[in-house]
């Protein structure tokens, strides 16, 4: 074997051990989001399933209970029953389309909204306190790198 292979195997081998700490970093980020997130909604009488939903809503606008089902890749009756319980605390409704009414949307309510926002905002101050010991470079360095990230991987 050349050198210059060996040098080359070596640098392979570094490069994916960066990208498997990249990977085992954003996991473990995910999980403790996703567990916050969870204890932030602990105060609220909604499920981890219908915040996703009500943000889904929230950021994409009233759409069927088919799209939301696709959005949240759960079964059709899964996302029914979701709706049903949602529609039934106020935070949500069924409005038949103004285009075609055998088209049914789900629309969000202001209570829906209110919950949404409320949630986020306790998310973003989670986030805020977590990176107090942060520069404003390196904040600043961190969101252009993960909407970059984000933006390539939405590409694919």
């Amino acid at each position: 074997m050349k050198l210059e292979d060996t040098q080359e195997s070596v640098q392979d081998s570094n490069e994916m051990e960066i990208f498997a700490d990249i990977e085992k970093d954003l996991r473990y980020i995910a999980g403790i989001i996703k567990q916050k997130g969870r204890e932030i909604l602990s105060n609220y009488t909604i499920t981890p399933p219908q915040f996703v939903a009500l943000q889904w809503l929230f950021e994409g606008g009233d759409m069927t209970i088919g799209e939301l089902s696709n959005k949240m890749y759960l079964a059709f009756s899964t996302t029914t029953d979701l709706v049903d319980r949602m529609e039934k605390n106020q935070l949500v409704m069924r409005v038949k389309d103004p285009n075609d009414r055998r088209v049914v949307r789900i629309h969000l309510l202001e209570e829906g909204e209110r919950v949404i926002e409320e949630v986020i905002k306790k998310r973003q101050l989670y986030l805020q306190e977590v990176l107090k010991n942060f520069s404003s470079e390196e904040v600043v360095l961190l969101k252009d790198s993960l909407v970059k990230l984000h933006h390539e991987m939405r590409e694919e």
